[in-house]
């Protein structure tokens, strides 16, 4: 009986040891790869799993759409104005609602924007579509917006889209247009940027706040500084990007030279950034 009892003991703390946190293997330890001392081992992997998916679909150059996370289609906006005037006329916090109220109706005249993304998204995916749909696919934040209508101006022709998603604080579902074989969740803004990049062959960038103006500078800076390869960049909203940025000023005033105002174009439509995409390069997708 003894012999047995101590075998049993012995069974039991191998069993232990065997479920304990320190045997798990490094790769199946989640509380030790989320240690500040693995950050740079997270860094190669949210940089080697996309790469790794997007050898693995063939997907050869993109076309990067940026814009507001906040701008809907009309359909959504208006039940979204009528939710809130109903919730206006219940209660007490009138002010709050009011402000909201106000916010939303004012972005009807954006929701131009979401159209026009979603008609630029499926020109380029019929124009430049070949054999399974490897050059100028459209790349996305993933999220909500003008991210959105991007994706699903692909989805509408049948074509196949990429959503780069971020983790936040506040939930940001990938929305529902993205192929589901391209879609991706990072951690890290920086590597995020550094894959919207390193295929990118256009940047067509729409009304958008912080997000939107830090994407888009910090690849400007790329091109600016000749750290990355020159390609397309045309912003969609002339009324709008005349306001939030005078890039006329940076160049009087000597802050960027003049031919830095050659980066980029200004345009209201989608017709009018496809053309311009195409003559940069005639008409055919880089490899």
């Amino acid at each position: 009986m003894t012999r047995d009892r101590e075998s049993d003991d012995l069974a039991q703390r191998v069993q232990r040891l065997v479920e304990s946190e320190t045997y798990r293997l490094a790769p199946n330890d989640p509380d030790f790869l989320e240690h500040d001392d693995l950050r740079a081992v997270r860094l190669q992997l949210e940089y080697l799993k996309p790469e790794w998916t997007m050898r693995q679909q063939g997907i050869r150059s993109t076309v990067i759409v940026f814009g507001s996370a906040r701008l809907r289609g009309a359909e959504d906006l208006e039940r979204d104005i009528t939710v809130v005037q109903q919730e206006l006329e219940n209660s007490s916090d009138k002010e709050s609602l009011a402000l909201k109220l106000r916010t939303l109706k004012t972005r009807r005249k954006y929701v131009k924007y979401y159209d026009e993304a979603r008609k630029f998204s499926t020109i380029v995916s019929q124009k430049f579509e070949e054999e399974g749909h490897r050059d100028f696919v459209v790349v996305t934040g993933g999220g909500p917006g003008i991210m959105e209508a991007a994706n699903r101006g692909a989805w509408d022709v049948g074509a196949r889209s990429v959503g780069l998603n971020i983790d936040l604080p506040r939930e940001q579902d990938p929305n529902p247009y993205i192929s589901p074989e391209l879609c991706l969740q990072f951690r890290y803004f920086a590597l995020r940027k550094m894959h919207f990049f390193i295929r990118a062959r256009a940047l067509v960038a729409f009304p958008g706040g912080f997000g939107t103006l830090d994407e888009l500078f910090e690849i400007l800076t790329l091109i600016q500084t000749k750290k990355g390869h020159a390609l397309p960049i045309v912003l969609i909203g002339a009324e709008y990007w005349s306001r939030v940025v005078d890039f006329e000023f940076l160049a009087q005033e000597g802050f960027i030279s003049r031919d830095d105002l050659n980066l980029f174009h200004i345009v209201d439509t989608a017709e009018d950034a496809v053309a311009l995409i195409s003559d940069f390069y005639e008409g055919k997708p880089p490899v």
